[in-house]
């Protein structure tokens, strides 16, 4: 099996997806934390629909890098959500969800009215649970994989304490004088972005889980934030390598794999919270 795999690494397009899934792992997994928190998790996924919808008109118009409309599209509705969810009588999760909805309905209407290609059912396939397009990548994507990935992170590092503040008490981070509406808008615009890069790596239905499982793991393990944070990029990290080489050796669909092994190691860190509060409270 070991020889198997080196054989496989000896591929580009392999360590590309490598690559990519390490970088979308660590994304993800920093920005999963505060939505959960914030409980704002619910727009990953709402987010995730948005970006099918706008992936098949850039599938119909025959678009050559579909990142050019599905990109900014995303991040657009990630700021009309946010304002939405505020400031009219459509509220929260419901603008989310007539969004999402109508913009799955829409996408697959387009796929199969416009569509050019003969294997329908396999392009939804793909784009909705991430299938192999991970593998398929080029190196200009894994490029812009990279340089996104690296402005993600240097967001997060760069306003860490601010979107700390926000995502504990919004209220007091506004009487301190913080702007808590830009905080919340650049939370929203990083989202998009993240949920953008995953598509390839586990289709739009399963992006919620990069964001949620990592964070909720860590969770059950530790209590500060940055503790929390770091912990979440490492089971991230660990869930999405572990997913596309199981899914190498034996074939299995690639986003699915990295889902059940975030799942997997949930159902640990479940088990091993609940020891360590009964430790806890045998020691008290």
């Amino acid at each position: 099996m070991f020889d198997t795999l080196i054989f496989y690494l000896s591929f580009p397009f392999v360590r590309y997806a490598l690559i990519t899934a390490v970088l979308i792992a660590v994304c993800s997994s920093l920005l999963g934390v505060t939505l959960v928190l914030k409980r704002f998790s619910f727009i990953g996924d709402g987010l995730s629909h948005v970006a099918f919808g706008v992936l098949a008109v850039a599938a119909v118009l025959n678009l050559s890098n579909n990142m050019l409309l599905v990109l900014p599209v995303t991040v657009l509705c990630a700021v009309l959500l946010l304002r939405t969810g505020k400031r009219t009588r459509v509220r929260g999760d419901a603008a989310i969800a007539m969004i999402s909805v109508a913009s799955l309905a829409v996408g697959y209407m387009l796929m199969n009215i416009f569509s050019t290609s003969s294997n329908i059912s396999g392009d939804v396939c793909t784009s909705l649970f991430g299938s192999t397009s991970i593998l398929t990548l080029t190196q200009a994507e894994v490029w812009l994989c990279v340089v996104l990935s690296v402005i993600v992170v240097i967001v997060f590092i760069v306003f860490y304490n601010r979107i700390f503040a926000v995502t504990f008490d919004e209220d007091f981070a506004r009487a301190s004088g913080l702007h808590a509406d830009a905080y919340n808008l650049l939370i929203a615009i990083i989202t998009a972005v993240i949920i953008v890069l995953a598509m390839n790596l586990v289709g739009s239905l399963l992006i919620s889980a990069l964001l949620v499982f990592p964070a909720l793991s860590s969770m059950r393990l530790f209590r500060s934030f940055k503790s929390v944070t770091i912990c979440s990029a490492i089971i991230s990290v660990i869930c999405s390598l572990s997913g596309i080489v199981v899914s190498i050796l034996f074939e299995t669909p690639v986003g699915s794999t990295i889902v059940i092994a975030d799942a997997v190691v949930f159902g640990i860190c479940s088990l091993i919270g609940v020891f360590k509060g009964s430790g806890r409270r045998a020691a008290a």
